[in-house]
């Protein structure tokens, strides 16, 4: 199913034709709301057909496409109201050092975005994934590179959402689909492609974070490429509910066969009676978990491979030994280490490296200065979390300096919480320090259309030639700052 670039340059450029038809807000947020509705109108078979690709199961893949249909209409609803736009309106003021002119501001769509599926979400991370509604929602017509691993589930996704388009007399190239490497790398360089977003790997995701920079016209990449989401647990917090904390983390850190981004990778504990009673849960709770299938050999096969090789550092061991299960599935487990081991650089520096799979390292830490020296070293990260006491929560001891040193190393800080599980919500952040993301915006959330606009400033332009949504009288009631007065 490999596109060729003839292929490529065809879909790159229906999709540019496409641009028009998506001028009209009004229009861009009905097709929105229909594609959420053909899709559940197909569940079924949609369903069915990813869990035949990538034995996520139904209860899973069905909540997923429920998370992607809400996306879809969040995005509608965003569309709607307008606010996305930044318009922002000053009149001439000559008492002004220097004068003002007349100045009107807003963001236009960039263009024709690139998407590139991920391989976990075959629904909410691929072809009518977050990328996908929020650059619809922004004005840009998509071309998506779907991912090998659910290229049937791709195509089903994709005449979906076609069909949604042609409901609103939108031509079919406003969504277009490419299959293959070659594909994917000739798509960031097509010369109609405007921006880009990913959700991959970190070698993936920075061959074309290059690409993207090395064109004629470098152009905007939105990646998302890998995370080890660190936690930090007090001794207090470990006293107080080891046993909960355990079990918590076993949770996490398994939910998907440990095929989240946000899945906690490396757990800073304390030594002692506290940090045992935390293992022994863990331990409890790990060794209860089924073992289960990876999207693919391939990732089957570095897990394996990726574990066995920690395993093996000096003074690692195993309470519970991750790696193969059956022919075709992976056993949970975690390795334990000495903090001291990961607070200066030498080859331990393996264990601060993302595991894909159902796997966390477990720090014990003898002191408060051994977790500062870990977090000094860690790379940045979409998510980190600190669990508390009840003291501590309420302001007592080193919760607050905790957050401080947590939050330059994430996007997301949580308490008393675990990271899998991404709201869609207005107030999300899906990002972070490099190499999390190659930016620093958000793929979930509302603001994730940001990432497919940018600002134009109309000057002393008479108002008959001005676009209609910067015009004084507002004819189309969008939020707006007029004179420096927020008006809603």
């Amino acid at each position: 199913m490999e596109a060729t670039a003839q292929e490529v340059d065809a879909a790159v450029r229906a999709a540019e034709e496409a641009r028009g038809a998506l001028a009209d807000r009004a229009v861009r947020a009905a097709f929105l709301r229909t594609a959420a509705d053909e899709l559940e109108a197909a569940k079924d078979g949609l369903v069915e057909t990813a869990d035949a690709e990538t034995a996520l199961g139904p209860v899973r893949l069905t909540g997923e496409l429920a998370r992607t249909c809400y996306q879809l209409r969040a995005f509608a609803d965003i569309v709607d109201e307008g606010a996305f736009l930044d318009v922002v309106i000053n009149h001439p003021d000559d008492t002004a050092t220097p004068p003002i002119p007349d100045l009107r501001r807003y963001k236009v769509p960039l263009g024709v975005v690139a998407v590139y599926s991920a391989s976990n979400f075959p629904f909410a991370f691929s072809v009518a994934g977050g990328d996908t509604a929020s650059a619809l929602g922004a004005g840009c017509p998509v071309v998506v590179k779907a991912h090998p691993d659910h290229p049937a589930l791709s195509e089903y996704v994709a005449k979906v959402l076609r069909r949604a388009a042609a409901r609103h007399d939108i031509p079919e190239g406003v969504v277009g689909l490419v299959h293959g490497f070659e594909a994917g790398v000739e798509l960031i360089k097509h010369p109609l492609v405007a921006a880009a977003g990913f959700t991959g790997s970190v070698r993936g995701g920075r061959a074309l974070f290059d690409a993207a920079a090395a064109r004629p016209v470098p152009i905007p990449f939105h990646g998302e490429l890998g995370s080890l989401n660190p936690v930090v647990v007090t001794e207090a917090a470990a006293a107080e509910r080891a046993e909960a904390i355990g079990s918590g983390l076993a949770g996490s850190m398994t939910l998907g066969v440990g095929q989240f981004c946000v899945k906690p990778g490396l757990v800073l504990a304390p030594a002692g009676a506290a940090g045992d009673a935390l293992l022994k849960s863990l331990t409890d709770a790990v060794s209860d978990t089924d073992a289960g299938v990876l999207l693919d050999h391939r990732m089957r096969d570095n897990f394996v491979a990726g574990v066995a090789e920690r395993a093996e550092l000096p003074d690692v061991d195993s309470p519970v030994t991750p790696g193969a299960g059956g022919d075709h599935t992976v056993s949970a487990g975690f390795l334990t280490v000495p903090a001291s081991r990961l607070a200066t650089e030498g080859e331990h520096d393996l264990l601060l490296e993302e595991c894909f799979g159902p796997v966390t390292v477990v720090a014990r830490y003898e002191d408060e200065a051994e977790v500062k020296a870990v977090l000094s070293r860690l790379p940045g990260n979409l998510t980190a979390t600190v669990q508390l006491s009840e003291e501590e929560a309420a302001g007592q001891g080193r919760g607050a300096e905790l957050l401080q040193e947590l939050t330059p190393l994430a996007g997301r800080v949580l308490v008393n919480g675990w990271p899998t599980g991404v709201a869609v919500a207005p107030a999300q952040h899906h990002g972070g320090p490099y190499p999390a993301t190659t930016s620093t915006s958000t793929s979930v959330g509302g603001t994730a259309i940001e990432r497919w606009l940018r600002p134009v400033v109309y000057q002393n332009a008479p108002e008959a030639l001005l676009p209609v949504e910067l015009r004084d009288e507002n004819p189309l009631g969008l939020p707006r700052r007029f004179n420096g007065v927020l008006e809603r």
